[in-house]
């Protein structure tokens, strides 16, 4: 089960001798930096500056994947012990700055203590060496997935802690180094460029490092009998997808589709934010697509169920794009901001289907003032939340952050027209690359667009229990709440 914070707190105090003796971490120690909708998760005290990542995978996912986790942080506050985020996994070992650390592992916390109490300012790596188990955990949602072939990762909301040791928030991203080692006929990707290959016997160690920072929940690490297909997108901006490789050739007539994507998004907010981009196909049932960073994470079904127009599968290719602009260069400061994230990657789906597939815009975002006042009762407003049920905290991916903050900005356009609103984006995505940005800082940069103060245009469509009349449109009306 997921623990809160208060009962973190009662099995630190009821820690035994043997822990208390290994100087485990006094339970007065804060838990969690207060997200609002998951307030025990992340970590106070330190800003993380790097992960370096190394898995030995030996061809069976039902097995543990040795590990070695390194975290370079700095501390912000004089520290005498250093919480992170991690469960599912068997630590063995733990180092800071080289130097053998005491550690315990409380609920979904490795609380490290360092032989030495570190300064404010201070500089430390945290070596973790540790297991990281592939096989699902009731208690737990996402990590690891297991593919018919492999592995890949899904650590949205807050999962990446059941793969590595992490501050796992988005507040705090990091550049990140992988090295993962699988038998020869394995291929492993990961998020970045590939930075070396090396064979040592039946094995080979595959290594990438991104380029530009990255929060947790979209790290990817995909290990399969896989074919990595390239070709170049707008810029010579390479683009990489990742495919089992028996389907190689079924589906080039969707991969091929993404530079012109690319270009499209292009168009509309400006210069791709990275590296590189891909499409990554597992052969899996999450029940969802993903946007992990420069590669985005898509099930085979999707492509191959034959159940969908291929305007709508286009579609949900350009929302998991439209991310690495919103939601992955611009990332949310708490959880509550998400409806930045999935709002402008529905709004640039359904503009996507408009402007190709004839799918007008306008009927969807009708629709969805129809059924917005229900979103609002069930969910909660864009901007505010309501807490995931207990243990389902993937349930925060509701409509309401969907269409329902897709038709926010729709009414933003009504309100302050296309030709501001166009330079509302570009400007957001530009003002805050590689950063976090709060909705707060989106009223603020909209009403500097505009010329005008929209904080109360705002108000009522971001936090108001019903939705305002949409405005040039006062005869959309919404249907009564049951």
């Amino acid at each position: 089960m997921l623990l809160k914070p208060r009962l973190k707190a009662a099995l630190l105090a009821a820690a035994s001798l043997s822990l208390l003796a290994a100087s485990a971490p006094s339970p007065a120690a804060p838990l969690g930096i207060g997200d609002p909708l998951f307030p025990h998760l992340g970590n106070p005290g330190y800003d993380v500056q790097a992960y370096d990542l190394s898995f030995s995978y030996g061809g069976s996912n039902l097995d543990p994947l040795d590990a070695v986790t390194k975290i370079d942080a700095v501390a912000t506050d004089s520290l005498d012990r250093v919480n992170l985020d991690f469960a599912q996994g068997e630590v063995r070992s733990v180092e800071v700055n080289g130097a053998k650390a005491a550690f315990a592992s409380m609920g979904e916390d490795l609380i490290v203590t360092p032989a030495r109490e570190l300064p404010a300012g201070s500089r430390m790596r945290i070596t973790v060496h540790h297991t990281s188990n592939p096989v699902p955990d009731k208690r737990y949602e996402g990590g690891w997935v297991r593919t018919g072939d492999g592995l890949v990762m899904a650590n949205q909301a807050d999962a990446a802690h059941l793969v590595f040791p992490c501050n796992d928030h988005p507040s705090d991203k990091a550049q990140f180094t992988f090295r993962v080692t699988a038998p020869r006929e394995y291929t492993a990707v990961t998020n970045g460029l590939a930075a070396g290959r090396e064979r040592s016997g039946s094995d080979t160690t595959w290594t990438y490092r991104t380029v530009h920072p990255m929060a947790t929940e979209l790290a990817q690490v995909a290990i399969g009998r896989s074919t990595v297909v390239h070709r170049k997108g707008p810029h010579g901006l390479p683009v990489r997808d990742v495919v089992p490789t028996e389907d190689r050739k079924l589906f080039e007539r969707w991969l091929r589709k993404t530079p012109d994507q690319i270009a499209w998004m292009e168009q509309k907010v400006g210069r791709y934010p990275f590296e590189a981009y891909g499409v990554l196909i597992a052969d899996a049932e999450t029940g969802f697509e993903l946007e992990t960073q420069t590669l985005s994470l898509f099930e085979r079904s999707l492509f191959t169920r034959n159940v969908f127009p291929e305007w709508y599968v286009d579609s949900i290719m350009v929302h998991e794009l439209a991310h690495q602009w919103f939601g992955n260069s611009v990332s949310p400061r708490t959880w509550s901001d998400l409806w930045l994230n999935e709002g402008h990657a529905s709004w640039y789906e359904a503009l996507y289907a408009d402007e190709k597939a004839g799918q007008p815009l306008e009927d969807r975002m009708r629709d969805a003032y129809r059924q917005s006042d229900s979103w609002r009762a069930m969910g909660g407003p864009p901007a505010a939340p309501k807490r995931p049920s207990h243990g389902q905290k993937i349930s925060i991916f509701r409509p309401v952050v969907y269409d329902g903050s897709a038709l926010v900005l729709y009414a933003l356009r009504q309100e302050i027209g296309a030709k501001a609103f166009d330079r509302l984006e570009r400007a957001w995505v530009a003002s805050f690359a590689d950063g976090v940005a709060t909705t707060t800082d989106f009223v603020h940069l909209a009403s500097r667009v505009a010329g005008r103060d929209l904080s109360g245009f705002f108000q009522g469509w971001l936090y108001g229990e019903k939705t305002p009349v949409m405005p040039g449109k006062p005869q959309w009306k919404a249907n009564p709440v049951d």
